[in-house]
């Protein structure tokens, strides 16, 4: 069993927070992976040709793929994470029926290690199993709230559409432009895009904003300057 949290109010509500940062912080990193990879892509084909049709499928090639990726590498990923939490709640439903007792103490005596009585610590065991026994167990024992089971389907989703927005961002600076500006254009737009969502990220894990945004940017512009060299060394060769 994990390590147990407090079963109240407050911490449920601190977990159900803590899961909405979580989604947050997952579709800034999708959006992020959107930006990069797409921009990337276009600014690699701008460096072979200028033709805009080109450039439109190529890149529209690289949103959809990438978005379909994200969105299915997540339904699988959250997929595995729900069979895995709906088997350990099954468990403890199991448990709860077959041996009530035993898991009344086993509660009871989470609650001792986190520093109750144990006098205390039998009476909250007994007011929480009787409210709601399973997620009163679930909570302490497994850190599960049985009401916020991982959803696959959102996930996906999330993923997805976080990654097509960002995609689209140095897709449109390339299309929009003209092509003498359009790469610079292109990485004015996506280095914007980087420290923004760096900043993003690092607000929402509270670590340092700067640090954050300066390794988004490093890396989204040699990324962009390796791709961008290999596509005119192709388009010159071929």
């Amino acid at each position: 069993m994990s390590e147990p949290t407090h079963a109240n109010e407050p911490a449920l509500h601190q977990q159900g927070v803590a899961t909405r940062l979580n989604w947050l912080r997952a579709g800034v990193l999708g959006a992020n992976d959107g930006i990069v990879s797409v921009a990337g892509l276009v600014v690699g084909v701008a460096g072979a040709t200028t033709d805009r049709t080109t450039l439109f499928t190529a890149g529209i090639a690289g949103l959809v793929a990438g978005a379909l990726s994200m969105a299915a590498g997540e339904y699988v990923s959250v997929s595995t994470q729900r069979d895995t939490q709906q088997a350990l709640l099954a468990q403890e439903r199991r448990e709860l029926e077959e041996m009530p007792e035993e898991e009344l103490a086993e509660l009871a005596q989470l609650y001792v290690s986190k520093g109750l009585s144990p006098a205390l610590a039998i009476e909250v065991a007994q007011e929480l199993t009787a409210h709601d026994g399973l997620r009163a167990h679930a909570d302490a024992e497994l850190g599960i709230d049985p009401n916020e089971v991982a959803s696959p389907w959102q996930a996906a989703w999330t993923s997805a559409a976080a990654f097509t927005l960002g995609a689209l961002i140095p897709l449109l600076a390339v299309l929009l432009t003209p092509a003498g500006v359009r790469v610079p254009a292109c990485f004015v737009a996506v280095l914007a895009a980087l420290a923004l969502t760096g900043v993003l990220s690092a607000h929402l894990g509270g670590a340092g904003r700067r640090r954050a945004a300066t390794r988004t940017i490093i890396g989204g512009a040699a990324a962009m300057a390796v791709t961008y060299g290999i596509g005119t060394l192709v388009g010159q060769s071929v």
